[in-house]
């Protein structure tokens, strides 16, 4: 589950996931709803595979967040679909999506960048809370 909140100029991510890899595929999921209007125009014809090393759960969001910008940025896809695993030294993920089509993928933001300004990971008793903020 997901939610998008205004920030000043830019715009905030608020994720919850039962488990960690559930927060990363939901955060995945909201990142792309704020690029496209209507995620589930996105349909998932191809995949992409994703590794990204570390330990540290904030910066593993943080990384997993800005190489899915990257990948939408500079090859032009849109993914809707997460599937993502999470192991002792970083995580695999596989997204699913296609390239964009203008006529059915409405872009509502261009989003320049993923900072570290008030972003959090921590884990609560109901699961995994995550915030980032987005630069548009």
């Amino acid at each position: 589950m997901y939610e998008v909140f205004e920030h000043t100029a830019d715009l905030g991510l608020r994720v919850r996931g039962a488990t960690f890899a559930e927060l990363l595929a939901d955060a995945g999921r909201g990142l792309f709803s704020m690029v496209v209007e209507d995620i589930a125009a996105v349909q998932p014809i191809m995949a992409r595979e994703f590794t990204i090393s570390g330990t540290d759960r904030t910066y593993l969001l943080f990384d997993w967040l800005n190489e899915l910008l990257y990948v939408c940025d500079t090859e032009r896809l849109a993914f809707s679909q997460f599937a993502v695993q999470v192991k002792a030294d970083g995580l695999s993920a596989v997204a699913r999506g296609e390239p964009f089509d203008p006529v059915r993928h409405h872009l509502t933001h261009e989003i320049k960048a993923i900072t570290y300004h008030a972003l959090k990971v921590e884990e609560t008793s109901t699961g995994w809370l995550a915030e980032v903020i987005v630069d548009i």
